[in-house]
């Protein structure tokens, strides 16, 4: 059985998917099968994933119940159309389809916050994932984008022009889940104008775009799209292609929740960990992961908004009743924590909470530098 080809034997970067007939050892993850999958559709009583929709003058209390009991959810109603996001995920699947050289030309380098390669948090781990990625900012958009096309031809200016538009529909979807999420705390709409006057929160929160691409597997029973995980910062909108793949963690028993796919214009949004900080646990972040399907490959995008770097997040007086369960973090301090946590096995917000032992609040402490 030949084995997948590289790109070349001088950058064994490269894993040619398409030319796969096996998983090899190198991307075979153990443990895969350890709790059962079920289906999250509309028929799947307390599995079935929330669903809110922002037409709705119930909507707050929908998010509420969402953010407290799953930390996701789809999102319908959005106004972003949905001509506009089959224009993103056509421009995702053609940049994925470029020939190797081409995409290795903006390849990821350590250190390095954008460009093209395994996704992030893989570097944690000793398997690899079946995945592509491309990770890059709106803000810095077109420079980023010509380390792929440095000629800035035809499908540069596409692809800019596409991305440029989608962030504009999303960041003023942002501003808007954001008072949403605050008014799901319980706050009145003069205390959610009180706290947006006093933290700025949505209109600083910055935004980071990551692109995947899950080729279809020969033995999608042995390989993994993406790692459980969660997101480090507020929290997340997922747009996925209509080829299911997303799945969410649930306790009680334990179980892999697969969020439907069958919605093109859904959203799927995650609550990540510094937005459980500020919400002082209320909201609370959710371990999902991304299988990978025999027959179809698989596109999805990540738009991630987080606090700018030089912030300190905290849990917000109004969600603390006075009783913080965290302690202030800036991102990079808790990206250095959460990094020293997947190496050690630890949970990175139980490394940031207040604990009646200094000890462990040393610990933390000492974690973050």
């Amino acid at each position: 059985m030949p084995t997948p080809s590289h790109l070349s034997s001088k950058d064994p970067r490269y894993f040619d998917f398409r030319a796969a007939r096996r998983v090899p050892e190198t991307h075979a993850w153990p443990g895969l099968h350890e709790h059962p999958v079920v289906d999250g559709g509309a028929g799947a009583g307390e599995d079935a994933v929330p669903v809110v929709d922002l037409r709705d003058p119930g909507a707050a209390a929908a998010v509420a119940r969402a953010a407290e009991h799953w930390g996701a959810f789809l999102l319908e109603g959005h106004g972003v159309s949905r001509e506009l996001l089959a224009r993103v995920e056509a421009r995702i699947a053609g940049m994925f389809a470029l020939p190797a050289p081409e995409k290795m030309r903006a390849v990821r380098r350590p250190g390095d916050s954008c460009g093209y390669g395994s996704p992030p948090i893989s570097s944690f781990f000793s398997k690899c994932m079946w995945s592509e990625g491309y990770t890059f900012s709106p803000a810095n958009l077109r420079s980023d984008l010509r380390k792929l096309w440095p000629k800035q031809g035809h499908d540069y200016h596409l692809f800019c022009d596409v991305m440029e538009e989608f962030h504009r529909e999303m960041r003023a979807l942002s501003d808007r889940l954001m008072e949403l999420f605050l008014a799901a705390l319980g706050l009145t709409g003069e205390q959610v104008a009180a706290v947006e006057a006093e933290h700025r929160i949505a209109e600083t929160m910055n935004a980071t775009m990551h692109l995947n691409w899950y080729p279809k597997c020969p033995d999608p029973k042995r390989a993994l799209g993406l790692i459980a995980h969660t997101d480090s910062g507020f929290f997340t909108f997922v747009l996925q292609s209509l080829v299911p793949g997303l799945q969410l963690f649930r306790h009680g028993p334990d179980r892999w929740v697969t969020v439907p796919a069958d919605a093109r214009d859904a959203f799927v949004v995650n609550v990540g960990d510094l937005f459980q900080i500020l919400t002082n646990g209320r909201f609370h972040s959710v371990y999902h992961r991304a299988v990978v399907n025999r027959d179809s490959d698989r596109i999805s995008l990540g738009y991630f908004l987080g606090p700018p770097a030089d912030t300190k997040v905290a849990p917000l007086r109004e969600a603390s009743g006075g009783k913080p369960a965290y302690r202030a973090v800036t991102w990079p301090e808790y990206m250095a924590v959460r990094k020293k946590a997947f190496t050690t096995g630890a949970s990175a917000l139980k490394l940031v909470s207040i604990s009646t032992s200094d000890d462990d609040i040393s610990e933390a402490a000492d974690l973050s530098l």
